[in-house]
């Protein structure tokens, strides 16, 4: 295998690599997406064309971060296509944990205090996200990975600690 050669399988197999890193960020996103969603009760079925609230903005986000996640397995790997879908879905996320926020704040719960904090984490969630797929980092950046990373699985704690997992419905 010639120099040439050998340098473009690294880079499928960095590429490739990257790609599941940016996946797994992203599907937790998701998943933080949707508990925080369940709990606020916002279903996609409440995403709007042109949304009106962030009911509306929070089930539209939901909708297009699954469809994001869809398309991510059937393209090739592109580090910087894949950190803006971690992104994207990070900020759906955000958008969710702001309904949610706001349903505890508006039922006087117990647990606002939880729901601000995993407010505040979703939101670093979500700007590290943007960092790690922004600028000349294009989803490559080790370090801005890894604080991604790291702020990902602080917001699921925090997600965790507000009770929002623990969310069921008879729905499907």
């Amino acid at each position: 295998m010639s120099g040439r050669e050998e340098a473009a399988a690294g880079a499928v197999t960095d590429a490739e690599a990257l790609r599941q890193l940016h996946a797994a960020r992203a599907h937790s996103a998701h998943d933080r997406a949707v508990a925080a969603c369940r709990y606020a009760g916002v279903g996609e079925d409440a995403a709007e064309a042109v949304p009106r609230d962030p009911v509306g903005r929070a089930a539209g986000a939901l909708r297009l971060s699954a469809e994001s996640l869809a398309t991510l397995t059937v393209r090739t790997p592109d580090p910087a296509a894949d950190a803006r879908c971690a992104r994207n879905t990070a900020a759906a996320a955000a958008l969710a944990a702001q309904v949610a926020t706001t349903r505890d704040g508006a039922q006087g719960t117990d647990s606002t205090t939880a729901s601000a904090v995993a407010l505040r984490a979703a939101l670093a969630a979500s700007q590290a996200a943007a960092v790690a797929a922004g600028g000349s980092a294009q989803g490559r950046n080790a370090a801005l990975n890894a604080s991604a990373e790291q702020a990902e699985r602080h917001a699921v704690t925090m997600a965790r600690a507000a009770g929002w997992f623990g969310v069921h419905t008879t729905d499907g």
